[in-house]
C-alpha cells in the first residue's frame, strides 16, 4: 500500500491517495484538489469522503466528472454535499453511495470499512483500509476534531470516544489536517477529552 498526502486550500485539509495493487482511492479531495491528484493517480477507482464538510468534499464533483468514478459518503452527511450549508459557494456533488454505520464494503477487491464516529458532523467516519485509518476531524495528532458547529453534538462525540477507546488493535491514524499519528499515541488524549466533554 502506498499512501500520499497533500493539503489543500486555506484550512490545509489533508487529501490523501491510497494506491493498492495499482488502483487508486481517492480520500476526501478539498479545495483545488484535483490539480495535485492528477499528478498521482493511474488508475483511480473511487472517491471516499470522512464526513461532509465543505473543506474535504470540495472537489468531488469535479473528480468524479474528470474520472468517471462514484463517491461514496456516510450517509448522514450526503445533505451537505448536495446543500452547501455554510453557503461558501461550494460546487455541489451527491453521493453515488452512501454508506451505512459502521459499513463494510469492497471496491474492485479493496476491503474499505467506515467505522461511525459522529459528533464533529452527524455522519463522520474513520475509514479502514487495512491497519491504516483515515480518520477526518474525528481524531488528530495531540486533540479531536471541534463539535461545538453547526450539526455537531458533543454527547456523540464523548460516546464515539468511548467506542474508540474500546478497541484493543493498533492502527496508524491520517487525520484530516496535520500530522499523521498512531491509535496507541493518542489514547492518552482520547481520555482526557472523554472525561471532560
Amino acid at each position: 500500500m502506498d499512501i500520499k498526502v497533500q493539503p489543500m486550500g486555506d484550512y490545509q485539509t489533508n487529501c490523501y491517495v491510497v494506491t493498492i495493487d495499482n488502483k487508486d482511492l481517492i480520500i476526501d479531495p478539498g479545495v483545488d484538489a484535483l490539480r495535485w491528484i492528477k499528478t498521482q493517480v493511474t488508475n483511480p477507482i473511487a472517491i471516499l469522503n470522512t464526513h461532509g464538510h465543505f473543506d474535504h468534499v470540495w472537489s468531488n464533483a469535479e473528480v468524479k466528472k474528470t474520472y468517471d468514478i462514484k463517491i461514496y459518503t456516510p450517509k448522514d452527511d450526503n445533505f451537505m454535499l448536495e446543500k452547501d450549508p455554510y453557503g461558501l459557494g461550494m460546487p455541489p456533488s451527491c453521493a453515488d453511495v452512501l454508506v451505512e454505520h459502521d459499513e463494510e464494503i469492497e471496491i474492485q477487491g479493496i476491503k474499505i470499512k467506515f467505522h461511525y464516529f459522529p459528533g464533529h458532523t452527524p455522519g463522520c467516519s474513520a475509514i479502514q483500509i487495512g491497519k491504516h485509518l483515515f480518520t477526518g476531524d474525528f481524531i488528530f495528532k495531540g486533540t479531536i476534531g471541534r463539535f461545538d458547529f453547526p450539526y455537531s453534538n458533543a454527547s456523540s462525540m464523548k460516546e464515539s470516544i468511548k467506542k474508540i477507546l474500546t478497541w484493543n488493535d493498533d492502527f496508524h491514524i491520517y487525520p484530516g489536517h496535520g500530522d499523521k499519528t498512531t491509535l496507541k499515541s493518542e489514547i492518552h488524549t482520547l481520555k482526557q477529552w472523554e472525561s471532560c466533554i
